[in-house]
């Protein structure tokens, strides 16, 4: 069997291994919180640690483990950690179908069974299991309700605690209720950064500090709880990003896309994406529809019409639309026009088209005069960021809206997803 080779382990990775020991100044405080950047190894040892504790000072025990989903969980926790186990001298055996890991060694078995807390109905899961300890992957993407569902099932004496995030918003409840209180309720703090990973090379940790920007940077590289305020887009620069189309002319190839927000008396805007001969993705034009400010709705059939019109003689290879307009992309596939739903994840698509920006794999001609006006009003959701909720606010936002529906769909998801999602017609 080929074993998982750690490399060095720094102070604080060392700290997640040693703080339940009988050594330790905290062995019997209730519980670990590990925040901070991305990539700086703490998920590794946390999962870890936490079974070498478990089968340290139990048998025969129930315990939790929970990731936003169960599918996340298995990528980000238990591909990993079932590769380590066997070199720490542990045997395991993982039920699928019951989201049950079963480790042992020697006479000591204990059982870890596998949750998801994506939003308020999953704490209906954990309901009923008395467990000796719980581990929370990603804690700052969980709705609190899971949260204290499932540290309230953990009555067993000696039973500890596992926190593990990176940052959100300042005012989030885990930073309030949890991070802000932790040694009040006896919870080991430890923060962390890239630089205590040290399998990290400076090459890689300068990659991952170029992908980030405001508020985004100080919470995934810097490790911070800060609140997203203020335009979302604050690193779009009109010198930068804005270009007139006959400079570019020479450079767009024949390949394009066409996004859509869709909207009734709400604005309906189209956007022509083109792909340059220096790999950059260029919106050479839109439409914008107005039908509230023209005092004139139009019906799906008109818009499949303006649609055609805005299309002319390009051949996109798909036209993506916001995933809630189902008549209107019903009219257009009925009109033999090749679409697929957009992937609408609001927070990880603005992320990424933060990515672009920074990064100027993108740009627009000066054509797009209402896509140029948002990127100053498309802000976030003040009333939301008090509660914790990173949520832009919904105005101004409907070019914001198709440009993330492209970028997101199909050059994060990548062009052979979504020329599979053409070719087999899913839905």
């Amino acid at each position: 069997m080929t074993y998982f080779r750690f490399q060095p382990f720094s102070r604080k990775q060392r700290m997640i291994f040693n703080w339940w020991t009988d050594t330790s100044p905290v062995h019997d405080w209730d519980g670990i919180i590990a925040d901070g950047a991305i990539r700086s190894g703490k998920t590794l040892c946390m999962s870890l640690s936490y079974v070498m504790w478990a089968m340290s000072t139990f048998n025969g025990e129930k315990f939790g483990m929970a990731g936003k989903t169960i599918e996340s969980f298995h990528r980000n926790v238990l591909s990993v950690l079932t590769k380590t186990l066997p070199g720490r001298g542990y045997q395991f055996n993982y039920r699928r179908g019951e989201h049950l890991l079963i480790v042992w060694r020697g006479n000591v078995r204990n059982e870890f069974y596998i949750f998801g807390g994506k939003d308020e109905s999953s704490q209906d899961l954990v309901q009923g299991i008395t467990c000796a300890g719980f581990f929370f992957d990603e804690v700052a993407l969980m709705p609190e309700s899971f949260v204290n569902q499932a540290t309230a099932r953990c009555s067993v004496d000696g039973s500890k605690l596992w926190f593990n995030c990176n940052p959100s918003s300042s005012q989030h409840w885990f930073k309030l209720g949890w991070v802000d209180k932790a040694e009040k309720r006896k919870l080991n703090y430890l923060h962390f950064t890239m630089d205590d990973n040290l399998s990290l090379s400076e090459q890689i940790k300068n990659r991952y500090r170029n992908q980030y920007t405001g508020a985004f940077y100080d919470r995934y590289i810097r490790g911070l709880w800060v609140a997203a305020e203020g335009v979302i887009y604050d690193m779009f620069e009109y010198e930068k990003h804005v270009v007139k189309l006959k400079d570019i002319a020479t450079k767009l190839t024949n390949v394009c896309y066409v996004s859509c927000d869709y909207g009734t008396q709400n604005p309906m805007v189209f956007k022509l994406w083109v792909k340059g001969a220096d790999n950059k993705w260029y919106c050479v034009r839109e439409y914008y529809w107005n039908g509230r400010e023209e005092r004139k709705q139009k019906t799906d059939a008109q818009y499949v019409e303006d649609m055609k019109d805005f299309i002319g003689d390009a051949m996109p290879r798909a036209i993506i639309v916001d995933p809630s307009a189902a008549s209107f992309i019903t009219a257009l596939r009925d009109a033999g026009l090749p679409v697929i739903k957009a992937d609408n994840n609001v927070m990880d698509g603005i992320r990424f088209v933060s990515v672009c920006l920074r990064k100027q794999r993108i740009a627009y001609t000066d054509l797009c005069v209402d896509t140029i006006k948002e990127y100053g009003e498309y802000v976030w959701d003040d009333k939301a960021l008090e509660k914790g909720i990173d949520q832009p606010l919904k105005l101004n936002d409907h070019c914001m809206d198709a440009d993330r529906y492209f970028l997101y769909t199909v050059l994060f998801k990548k062009h052979a997803k979504v020329k599979d999602k053409i070719k087999e017609g899913l839905r």
